[in-house]
Parts: C-alpha cells; sequence; structure tokens
C-alpha cells in the first residue's frame, strides 16, 4: 500500500518530534534549565513555493545553524531563529551578566551548540527510522533571509520540510523553525522507508 500524504506529515512529524524530546532532555541536562519543546508543526513544500509561504517574512533577516546529512539520502538541516528569538535565547541560556565584548561570539556559539543538539537529536530519528547511518558535517551557523539561505543548498525542484515547533525557557516563549532539504530522490526513499514502517 503507498503512503498518503496526510500519514507520511503525520509520520515525519512524530519522528521529529521524537527527536525533539531527545534532545530537550539533553539541553536540560547541560543547559541547567528546563526548556519544553513542544510538537511541531510539521508541513512539506516544494522549494519554488518557500517565498509564498512565508510571504513578505522571507525578507526578514534570520539566525539560522545548517547541518549536512548523507547515506541513504542526502540533504541538509537547518535551525532558523528569527531575531528576537535568537536574542531572547541566549539571554536566557547565558545570561546577560556574562555578556563581553565578544558578544557576537557568544551568540554563535551558544546557537551552534543549541542547533547542534536539536539537528543531530532529529537526524538520529530519521537514521533509527530508516535504519541506516547517516554522516553529519560540522554545524555552521548563518544569518541571512530564509530563502537565501535555502537558495544555497539545494534544486528549485526539491522538497522541503517545515517543522515549526516553540522553545519554553524559564516560561518565556520562543519560536524556532527547522527545515529539511532532501536532494532529488532522496525524500523518495524517505517516503518508502516510513511507508514500509507503516505497514510493517
Amino acid at each position: 500500500m503507498t503512503i498518503m500524504r496526510s500519514e507520511l506529515k503525520d509520520a515525519i512529524q512524530e519522528i521529529i518530534n521524537i527527536g525533539l524530546g531527545k534532545a530537550a532532555a539533553m539541553l536540560n541536562k547541560l543547559l541547567k534549565n528546563h526548556i519544553l519543546l513542544e510538537i511541531p508543526q510539521v508541513t512539506i513544500i516544494p522549494f519554488s513555493e518557500v517565498t509564498r509561504e512565508f510571504g513578505l517574512m522571507h525578507l526578514t533577516p534570520v539566525s539560522a545553524v545548517r547541518l549536512c546529512f548523507k547515506g541513504s539520502i542526502n540533504g541538509v538541516s537547518s535551525l532558523v531563529f528569527p531575531p528576537d528569538s535568537a536574542s531572547k535565547l541566549v539571554d536566557l541560556l547565558v545570561g546577560e551578566e556574562n555578556f563581553s565584548e565578544d558578544m557576537d561570539g557568544i551568540k554563535i556559539g551558544t546557537l551552534s551548540e543549541v542547533g547542534n543538539i536539536i539537528l543531530n537529536s532529529v537526524m538520529a530519528s530519521f537514521s533509527n527510522t530508516l535504519e541506516t547511518r547517516l554522516i553529519y558535517t560540522i554545524p555552521a551557523y548563518i544569518e541571512g533571509d530564509i530563502s537565501a539561505i535555502l537558495r544555497l543548498e539545494v534544486e528549485r525542484d526539491a522538497l522541503v520540510i517545515s517543522a515549526k515547533t516553540r522553545f519554553t525557557v524559564e516560561s518565556q516563549e520562543i519560536e524556532g523553525e527547522i527545515f529539511l532539504l532532501f536532494e532529488l530522490g532522496s525524500f523518495d526513499i524517505l517516503s518508502r522507508a516510513v511507508d514500509a514502517a507503516i505497514n510493517s
């Protein structure tokens, strides 16, 4: 039986949610802050529709951590924060009193560490579903508008999985978004693996 698009989206949401749960546990222990990651809202869209999906928001500069992966599936995962959320997260985790002249360095280091934990946990969840090993690059911190960040990595016909989630740290809500971009053919492999898992 071929998996329906709605079933695929639900399955991907669950895979990402499992990864986020593990990431939250790691962040709680590492940062000594209670961090709650909400169940993500998942959409699957062609890369060509990214600009239309976000409207004017795609022109807003964002902070992002990007992690390339390869194996049975190839692509790029990114954790993207709007400017206000990025600043708020760094303030909560580092503390304003710990900021020095190297403010940019602290921001980049903090967001990179958080992004590395979350993206590795999410991709490990996909790896377990595929029952295969994925190889990751070292995470890279970048800034720019969403469409420019994504355009650096994929073909126009690629599919993009967007997973919007909220971080709650010390009662402060912080918005973030995970983007998974798959090379041509890799998304079909993922779909078949999810189909097999559902029907097993």
